[in-house]
């Protein structure tokens, strides 16, 4: 009999934690959450997550004997401190030794994206369309747009720590400066807020993105639909970088500009138009396992190695 899954998704808002019946069942035994409360700093972070693991003791009865977490940057794998958190108390922080010691148990960590293709890989719209994916690309875009890579059931950080970090190449300098140093990043670009700043430049409004993408479909808006097939263009000429470095069986687009449907024909059309090769077979998916799939892939990252798949 497997053993259960322990993860936590460690968010800017929240702590999420969830325990599965093992590698082969996504029905949560415990699903539960509370408020990180990051601004309060680093130590308060990990009392909270030490609180939400005693709660997940007491509610399912176990104890866990490793736990994966999804966090939102990644571990320096010379340093051992964290990076590249928009949380930004957890930077420099060597959040993996800490956690072993207050939880007292074994925890595996990776960044936020790297779960997400996870998870929707394991149990998601991958299993369900594409079951014999070995190379999945895990997309995320809201408020940042990041990137996971999962080899064969197995996330992919690389050698640095940053394998997937898509969304820091330069793509085009109308995106403006980005918090990382750099200028018209594919985060600048096509993330939520650098549609909705695109938007606001053409016409003087400041509307979400939710709203500019209904006067789009009422096609009486000359700034929205400039706006999304703006977004629609930039989408296809990034993800070809992609493609024609990892050629991915599949690619997942996560978060909330994945629900933009113009990506998976507009979109989907720049990236034939960009891509070297004279067709594309790459299929681009919805996700299915909305909001659950980050926490699901935390639990994963503690699942059984399958050493057969490594070697194949």
């Amino acid at each position: 009999m497997s053993q259960p899954l322990w993860g936590i998704d460690l968010g800017g808002t929240k702590i999420e934690g969830v325990i599965l019946p093992g590698p082969d069942r996504a029905e949560p035994m415990v699903r539960t959450r509370i408020p990180s409360e990051s601004g309060k700093g680093y130590k308060h972070i990990l009392n909270q997550i030490s609180r939400l693991v005693n709660m997940m003791k007491d509610e399912s009865g176990l104890i866990p004997e490793k736990i994966g977490f999804g966090t939102p940057g990644v571990t320096d794998p010379v340093l051992q401190t964290m990076k590249n958190c928009n949380s930004t108390a957890l930077n420099g922080q060597p959040l993996k030794a800490d956690l072993e010691e207050l939880l007292g148990v074994e925890v595996v960590l990776e960044n936020d994206a790297n779960c997400f293709a996870l998870a929707e890989t394991n149990w998601g719209v991958v299993k369900e369309k594409m079951p014999n994916a070995k190379m999945v690309f895990g997309i995320i875009m809201g408020t940042g747009t990041g990137a996971g890579i999962v080899y064969n059931g197995h996330t992919w950080p690389g050698k640095q720590g940053i394998g997937g970090e898509w969304g820091h190449n330069c793509l085009d300098e109308s995106g403006g400066a980005c918090y990382c140093g750099k200028t018209g990043c594919v985060e600048t670009v096509i993330s939520g807020p650098g549609t909705e700043r695109f938007y606001t430049s053409l016409s003087g409004k400041k509307l979400k993105l939710d709203e500019i993408y209904t006067l789009y479909k009422n096609g009486n808006d000359a700034a929205a639909i400039k706006t999304i097939e703006r977004l629609c263009y930039f989408f296809g000429k990034a993800v070809s970088v992609v493609v024609n470095i990892l050629d991915p069986d599949v690619i997942v687009v996560g978060g909330g500009v994945g629900n933009i449907k113009e990506l998976y024909s507009l979109g989907r059309a720049s990236l034939e138009n960009y891509v070297f090769n004279n067709r594309l077979d790459t299929p681009i998916l919805a996700p299915s396992l909305g909001d659950s799939a980050g926490v699901f892939g935390a639990a994963a990252l503690v699942a059984p190695v399958d050493t057969n798949a490594l070697n194949r």
